[in-house]
């Protein structure tokens, strides 16, 4: 399979915060995918993709949104064959940018594969989970393995001047999520290649 053909998973940060420790984890989880020769991988931020809340006078599913800034999220979304959301923990659920950035886009995430590496208190266990239910709602297909950077490992690496390194189980979690999205991101981009 060419470089072309391989599939392309974007990883986007899912807070826009200042100081967020979002990038750290993306910049890691992009470091051991960009090893891989089966895939291809892009950092999609957020920050980049500033989008007003919610407000289009019909579901995305009837009608394509009006606004622009949703445009060129949507055409960022459709140039991928799956996502790798890298999200917080805010009050038990996703950030509110990110659960609004799931809102602006339809078809772009229809049969794709989508897989999450988490931070916070519990790993972000149940603002991933909430996501799940937004994905499968989208068409998409979460995967089961996922990273869960727990509360040990967020406050060391913000904190206290540890390193992923130091935390080497994460890294296990880190292949278990990418050989998932390996094989949904191919059967499915065939799938959508044939239908």
């Amino acid at each position: 399979m060419t470089q072309q053909q391989q599939p392309r998973i974007g990883i986007v940060i899912g807070s826009t915060r200042e100081g967020r420790f979002g990038e750290k984890p993306a910049q890691w989880i992009h470091e051991i995918a960009r090893q891989r020769t089966d895939l291809c991988f892009e950092l999609i931020d957020l920050r980049d993709h500033p989008l007003p809340f919610f407000n289009e006078p019909m579901p995305l599913s009837y009608a394509p949104a009006k606004n622009e800034a949703a445009r060129r999220w949507a055409d960022k979304l459709a140039t991928t064959d799956g996502l790798i959301v890298v999200t917080p923990e805010y009050n038990h659920g996703p950030s509110a940018v990110l659960k609004n950035a799931f809102d602006y886009a339809c078809k772009e995430f229809t049969r794709k594969p989508i897989g999450f590496v988490g931070y916070g208190g519990v790993g972000a266990a149940r603002a991933v989970e909430q996501l799940r239910l937004v994905a499968t709602e989208l068409q998409m297909a979460p995967v089961r393995n996922a990273v869960h950077i727990g509360m040990v490992e967020f406050l060391g690496i913000w904190q206290q001047g540890k390193s992923f390194d130091d935390f080497p189980h994460l890294a296990q979690a880190a292949n278990g999520l990418l050989d998932d999205m390996a094989w949904w991101a191919k059967a499915l981009k065939t799938a959508r290649e044939t239908a």
